[in-house]
């Protein structure tokens, strides 16, 4: 089973004096990657947060967020009434604008407003962390229901480099006449007199080193081997990462070796299937 790195889980709770709203947001990063935003009341829980994340996500750029809203007449921040007395009676000094408009320009300067500073309350914390972890259990979803999408196109890009593959090793035959002919027609324009026997083990040296055998066989491990991994029941898309390599290896080698259009023709089709399992693999836990 594999699971995708992007994913996205809100959960809001109720308090008796606020509405708490928990938000993760993850996308793909080669390791844990977390940015942390909260009301400087929860700053000391933040490492346990980050530690919980950490441990439940494993991987990917995740935003982490609490927002607090205060209900009703729960204000934490109050007008500092001696600040404006005392810039009212200094005001007055040098105006003569009415109370009114004195009080105005009062609220305007400096420390005119004040906060009271919250307190952590725990029994408010306890169920502020119980809706962490239901917001990281809905981001676990997401991830799982996109990994099941990302394997049916994973599934889909290997059956088609397989299907490439089998028509590459039915033209191969066809290969192995071509590349004969072709040099038979270049010692026949040449005019020139050739020992058959030499002619002969000369050809079998060169066929040798266009023979493609071992790699057919290796891709076909390799893209067999990368199916298993989407069974499995973890999710490592970096253990994918090193088996698309090593089929990319294999693909290339064939590339170089093919000598013969209609089949480099099915490599280069090969290579895009190949390039679009790497962009998607990107984003796999």
């Amino acid at each position: 089973m594999i699971l995708s790195m992007t994913g996205y889980g809100k959960t809001e709770i109720q308090l008796p004096t606020k509405k708490i709203t928990i938000e993760l947001k993850s996308l793909n990063s080669k390791n844990i990657d977390l940015n942390v935003r909260m009301p400087s009341i929860y700053k000391a829980k933040e490492l346990v947060i980050r530690k919980k994340i950490a441990k439940k996500l494993v991987r990917g750029k995740v935003d982490f967020s609490i927002y607090s809203e205060n209900l009703g007449d729960n204000l934490s921040t109050e007008l500092n009434q001696e600040s404006i007395k005392a810039y009212m009676n200094q005001l007055k000094g040098i105006s003569d604008a009415s109370d009114l408009e004195l009080l105005q320009m009062a609220i305007r300067l400096p420390e005119t407003l004040q906060s009271n500073r919250e307190e952590l309350n725990e029994e408010e914390w306890k169920l502020i962390d119980k809706a962490i972890d239901e917001s990281i259990d809905k981001i676990i979803v997401y991830r799982t229901d996109e990994g099941k999408s990302l394997k049916e196109d994973f599934k889909v890009r290997v059956k088609n480099i397989q299907n490439l593959l089998e028509e590459i090793i039915k033209l191969d035959p066809q290969r192995i006449e071509n590349v004969k002919q072709k040099l038979q027609k270049a010692i026949t324009e040449l005019e020139a007199k050739v020992d058959e026997n030499r002619f002969e083990q000369e050809l079998i040296y060169y066929l040798e080193k266009l023979d493609i055998t071992e790699e057919k066989v290796r891709l076909k491990n390799h893209l067999s081997y990368f199916l298993e991994e989407l069974n499995d029941t973890g999710s490592n898309g970096k253990k994918l990462g090193f088996i698309t390599q090593e089929i990319g290896r294999e693909i290339n080698t064939i590339g170089s070796k093919a000598n013969f259009a209609a089949m480099q023709k099915m490599v280069v089709q090969m290579k895009d299937e190949l390039e679009k399992i790497k962009e998607q693999n990107l984003n796999v836990l």
